[in-house]
């Protein structure tokens, strides 16, 4: 039987909610963990299991109030050093050659980057290491995604600030994920600059507030309200930082023109929130200067299928597989539980489910194993 196609898959309506005692029992119990980021990390640990990779602890604070904890969704120190948090070895060959030549300053926690499954530094590599290593894929990829804006992708660079700790900018580190130089289908050199998120909740941490950030929101002239406080805030103030340097990187002549955008996985609610909340807070580019640098947000899903349509095929089922299918988790949860492991209920149907009396469910069960067998 063939794989169903990506293009085909309709993702769930909503993260599945993992009861306690699953992810207690399989060592994935996170006291802080969101809805998304439970039902994450739980996809995380059957990956691992998947591939036989052993897991490790993780250390969380510092210091004196640092606690240890064995959790499934973190790598040993050998497998980690031996670049298993990585699809491909040709992916973790280029995250050690990135790692070497980084940019001056940049910031790379290599223990999240090797060791921690669920964060996203992995995933940015993961996800456009693929890209890295042949431009032709990246090109295709975004020429789909965003076809008014791309037309070639020339390079990509991750971790990239195009005026870090220069006063000419914001004074300080900030960085973008990745930053892919780009032909317009104009024929005009441009940059997208990408920011990925997986499982993060936009808490913070945030970075200390400056009074230089206040004079670039409004020398850059993105904002509604410049001085507006959500913008300040914990949800947003990393949106607001990077775009800012976006639009500084071209009011510098860093590059004729730019667009920022997000990546994070559809059922992320509180990432997809904050870039609604974000984008409320822009002023609408043809009120601006026509070098304004616009702001897109892209379903990590999305782009996993557009890469499906390439020759990296196999590559993107791996990327769903790890980062995307919570279909799999919903249903091993549902088979947690003997009255409802038989049910062959869609996922498309999942909101109903609470719904159907229990006698019906047994009598549905039942009629959809005959039609089953009958199709045999």
């Amino acid at each position: 039987m063939q794989p169903t196609a990506l293009a085909d898959i309709t993702p769930l309506s909503r993260v599945p909610l993992i009861p306690e005692n699953i992810v207690r029992r399989h060592n994935v119990h996170f006291e802080i963990d969101t809805r998304f980021r439970r039902a994450a990390r739980f996809l995380q640990y059957l990956w691992l299991t998947d591939h036989g990779i052993p897991t490790g602890i993780h250390v969380q604070g510092t210091g004196e109030d640092a606690v240890t904890m064995d959790i499934g969704s973190c790598l040993s120190a050998e497998a980690a050093e031996a670049g298993k948090n990585f699809l491909s070895p040709a992916i973790h060959g280029l995250v050690r050659h990135e790692l070497i030549m980084r940019e001056e300053g940049a910031m790379i926690d290599e223990d999240r980057l090797f060791r921690n499954a669920l964060s996203s530094m992995p995933l940015v590599f993961n996800l456009f290491g693929p890209m890295v290593i042949d431009l032709r894929l990246a090109t295709a990829v975004f020429r789909a995604l965003l076809p008014d804006f791309v037309n070639t992708v020339e390079s990509i660079r991750f971790e990239h600030s195009p005026g870090r700790h220069d006063d000419r900018f914001l004074s300080d580190g900030t960085a973008v994920d990745v930053a892919m130089s780009i032909i317009t289908p104009d024929g005009e050199v441009a940059t997208i600059f990408v920011e990925v998120k997986y499982s993060e909740d936009m808490t913070g941490p945030a970075a200390r507030l400056r009074p230089r950030y206040d004079d670039a929101s409004r020398q850059v002239g993105l904002f509604k309200d410049p001085d507006s406080q959500l913008l300040r805030s914990l949800a947003l103030e990393q949106l607001w930082r990077e775009h800012m340097i976006a639009q500084l990187a071209v009011n510098h002549g860093n590059t004729s023109r730019a667009l920022f955008i997000t990546i994070a996985p559809k059922l992320n609610r509180r990432a997809n929130a904050a870039f609604r909340v974000y984008r409320s807070e822009l002023r609408d580019a043809e009120e601006g200067r026509a070098d304004h640098v616009g702001f897109q947000s892209l379903d990590l899903e999305e782009v996993i299928k557009a890469l499906a349509t390439t020759d990296a095929s196999e590559m993107a089922r791996k990327l769903w597989a790890r980062y995307c299918d919570f279909e799999r988790v919903y249903r091993l949860a549902l088979d947690e539980f003997p009255d409802t492991a038989c049910l062959n209920i869609n996922t498309a149907d999942a909101d109903q489910i609470a719904k159907v009396p229990a006698s019906r469910q047994r009598r549905r069960s039942k009629t959809s194993g005959s039609s089953s067998n009958a199709n045999k």
